[in-house]
């Protein structure tokens, strides 16, 4: 029979002969001597007791071998490509423990398999945006290139397209840079440094940071808020993402217009706002623009390459911070960045 292809349950069915063999034969001399007829009938007894326990025993393993033998099958099922391949356990047991186990390790394998399949294709999908992004850029200096080899000797067209030039190579360093931070941060190799910043500081930093571009397209940026708000975060991400905002609302405003930074201390934690009376956000790209590299066909900013709003999103998110957007065409776009403080829970 198969149950006894186990050594070891081989040797438990030979132990267990043997204890009744000797019980058998130590009860039957016994006996023997002291009456013949009761001997007789222990005998028959004992042999009967053996055969029955021997039935039980042997039903018994015969089903814990088929058990077995139907895991088996199932765990094979699922190593030659069915994934849904699972054992049945819906008893108790120790047994039935085991198997569950294994069901549970089939479901995290599944889990990991599907998300080594999204990681491919964000890889995919990244490699093609890349590519598709940096031939903007790269044609263009193509074309610069080419005119200032033929426009050799007419400096003042020379200056024109090696400024231009510098405006592309920027374009690509921008790229090249936010997809390392923005991919540092998906990977989790980020540490998240934090200590408690002054807000007021950190939004004059940003001030800084855009008020020459601000200057030279004759736009506005204006700061709201008190000295006295801290906030428990890491001063560089934190402000390469209000970073990002300001400059997103710079590239969709005009002449003229402005950009407010506001910040104030709710009763549950920080709250921080970037307002302008630009362009606004059209109602159907209002749920993409966190996206990488969407472009709206309603945009009218050509040079941005998609990827600051996304870092912003998640550098806030890794402060454990939520970011939010209301916007109306023609009238402008407030940007809401609300990070909680527990103790203020």
């Amino acid at each position: 029979m198969k149950i006894f292809v186990n050594q070891d349950i081989k040797k438990f069915f030979l132990a267990l002969s043997a204890v009744l063999t000797v019980f058998t034969v130590l009860a039957e001399v016994c006996v023997y001597l002291m009456c013949s007829k009761v001997s007789l009938l222990l005998l028959v007894l004992s042999i009967f007791i053996m055969g029955a326990l021997w039935i039980v025993f042997v039903r018994y393993f015969k089903k814990q071998n088929k058990l077995m033998e139907q895991a088996v099958s199932q765990i094979h099922a699922y190593l030659d490509g069915d994934t849904d391949a699972r054992i049945e356990c819906d008893q108790e047991g120790e047994l039935y423990h085991l198997f569950h186990s294994v069901n549970c390790m089939a479901e995290a394998l599944n889990a990991h398999a599907l998300n080594e399949v999204r990681e491919k294709e964000f890889l995919k999908n990244t490699i093609s945006d890349i590519s598709h992004q940096l031939k903007t850029p790269l044609a263009a200096l193509n074309i610069y290139n080419g005119l200032l080899q033929e426009e050799a000797e007419a400096s003042s067209t020379v200056k024109e397209f090696a400024e231009l030039s510098e405006q592309e190579l920027d374009r690509i360093e921008t790229l090249v840079q936010n997809l390392l931070k923005i991919t540092r941060l998906d990977a989790g190799s980020v540490v998240i440094e934090k200590s408690v910043e002054n807000v007021a500081d950190m939004m004059r930093d940003v001030e800084l940071h855009v008020l020459y571009r601000a200057r030279q397209e004759q736009k506005k940026v204006t700061l709201s808020g008190t000295d006295t708000v801290f906030l428990n975060c890491d001063r560089d991400w934190l402000t390469e993402a209000i970073d990002n905002i300001v400059k997103n609302a710079l590239d969709h405003t005009k002449q003229g217009e402005f950009v407010s930074i506001e910040w104030k201390e709710l009763s549950s934690g920080v709250q921080i706002m970037v307002k302008d009376n630009g362009f606004g956000i059209h109602p159907e790209d209002l749920h993409h623009i966190f996206k990488r590299f969407y472009r709206s066909r309603f945009s009218k900013d050509k040079q941005g390459i998609g990827l600051g709003l996304p870092l912003a999103k998640a550098i806030v998110e890794a402060h454990g911070g939520m970011i939010e957007v209301d916007s109306e065409l023609g009238k402008g776009t407030i940007f809401t960045i609300n990070f909680l403080n527990p103790t203020k829970l």
